[in-house]
């Protein structure tokens, strides 16, 4: 499949389209996107937040672009350039992401196994060593 040549069934848009521009185009609006995905993560922890989703779609978005400009018969040294930095940045972000996760897990304490209270099946759960009745 020749990835430069136009996408026949896109014609009547009159827009000259290939699968490559496809790929670049999906990992611009990607790229964007990642946008969307943190306001809403920021207006959900009601704090400025980067969610490890910003960071994949940085990611995936610069990588897609960049096969654009690497791969397309465009093959423009302004594009590579542009999507390499954002690409390797968001590439150690991610992975500083993923430590930092596991750094977490193996430092937090495990977790108690909740029992529930007196044997009653229907007890709120409370985590094995809590006080069965409230400190005063």
């Amino acid at each position: 499949m020749d990835m430069d040549a136009p996408i026949a069934w896109l014609a009547w848009t009159g827009m000259h389209m290939t699968a490559w521009k496809i790929i670049g185009l999906t990992g611009t609006l990607m790229f964007a996107a990642r946008w969307g995905v943190q306001v809403v993560a920021s207006h959900m922890a009601g704090r400025p937040v980067i969610p490890r989703a910003f960071w994949v779609m940085s990611l995936v978005g610069s990588l897609m672009a960049l096969s654009y400009f690497v791969f397309s018969a465009k093959q423009d040294a302004v594009g590579v350039v542009q999507n390499l930095f954002p690409a390797l940045t968001a590439g150690y972000s991610l992975w500083l992401d993923l430590r930092q996760g596991r750094r977490l897990r193996r430092t937090a304490p495990a977790a108690a196994a909740p029992h529930r209270d007196r044997g009653s099946p229907t007890a709120p759960l409370r985590p094995t060593g809590s006080a069965s009745t409230p400190a005063a």
